[in-house]
């Protein structure tokens, strides 16, 4: 009975003993956290997808602490997280942001509307297919449509419609895998507001592209042209928009012969003065575009509505907010 006792008790000294040496470790060798850390992981989804870069949101929550990134950084957690940790990081909302990006398809050759090298009938993945001879579409930089990049999405974000795969910008995460798995690098980031892309990277030229897809561009220089704002260039035979020149009057898209340039005509707004706030001073109608801002000096300006392009170069200039857009 007493080497029962005796054990129990050296037992317990030695748990203690251990318990009063921890205690002590903690105090001296306590390592202060900052507490925007904390309150930054709190804030984050908790999803540890990596979407961000980091292994997991306890790093990203302290590099954005330490200010190594933005305030925007989850792209998972969206607007709502990133106005939550601008709060706690003291910033405005957006402050630190470049603005929100998502994947998107550049190709529309859809099945009806572009050629195919042979028929495929393999496995069902765009790797795969890739490996017979680049893949079954003549384009050789167009999406094969066997869904590589909606099998990788985590968030349901992608569809295939006549085989071509679409990305829902309202769901993309711009997590990146999407641009990670497609074997033909078709993907890349677009602003997700931008409402006018060049949805094609065939850098062949003219009679090339168009005998093997309708809506291919063929580098005839129209978009760069007309464009009054120097936003697209045609490079190696394909036309790129610089997306922080563009205002999306859709110009480009309207003058487009192969319709490779999106963008909803429909959807495009005008230009509208308010004439109980306009003083005339002329601002807009100098620095509009296409000129199609009538008006005298201190007197009520009109927009001719049939040639406005709806940049939105007037709303922005004018020191009255005299104009809106819609």
């Amino acid at each position: 009975m007493n080497s029962v006792f005796n054990a129990v008790l050296t037992l317990g000294g030695l748990g203690l003993a251990f318990g009063i040496l921890l205690a002590v470790a903690s105090k001296v060798f306590h390592v202060e956290v900052d507490p925007k850390i904390t309150q930054i992981k709190e804030a984050l989804p908790g999803a540890n997808c990596g979407a961000c870069g980091y292994p997991g949101c306890d790093a990203l929550a302290k590099a954005i602490a330490e200010g190594k990134e933005a305030a925007n950084s989850c792209p998972v957690g969206g607007s709502e997280t990133a106005e939550a940790v601008s709060a706690i990081m003291g910033l405005e909302s957006g402050e630190d942001s470049e603005g929100k990006k998502v994947a998107r398809v550049l190709c529309s050759g859809c099945d009806s509307i572009s050629k195919k090298k042979f028929d495929y009938k393999g496995i069902k993945d765009c790797k795969a297919a890739s490996m017979i001879q680049g893949g079954d579409k003549s384009c050789d930089k167009g999406c094969l449509g066997y869904g590589t990049c909606l099998e990788v999405c985590n968030f349901d974000a992608i569809r295939i419609e006549d085989g071509i795969a679409i990305i829902d910008p309202e769901k993309c995460t711009a997590c990146g895998l999407c641009l990670e798995a497609c074997p033909k690098d078709v993907i890349e980031w677009v602003p997700y507001d931008q409402e006018v892309v060049v949805d094609c990277k065939n850098q062949d030229f003219g009679k090339a592209v168009k005998d093997i897809c309708e809506v291919g561009c063929i580098a005839c220089g129209i978009c760069e042209k007309n464009c009054p704002f120097d936003a697209i260039h045609v490079e190696n035979n394909i036309a790129k928009i610089d997306y922080e020149k563009c205002t999306g009057c859709m110009i480009c898209t309207e003058k487009c012969p192969t319709n490779a340039i999106s963008g909803e005509l429909e959807k495009r707004k005008k230009a509208y003065i308010i004439e109980d706030k306009c003083i005339g001073c002329t601002i807009c109608a100098k620095n509009c575009p296409v000129d199609c801002i009538d008006g005298e000096v201190k007197k009520v300006h009109v927009v001719n509505q049939e040639e406005c392009i709806g940049c939105s170069v007037c709303f922005e200039k004018c020191p009255v907010d005299a104009i809106e857009m819609r």
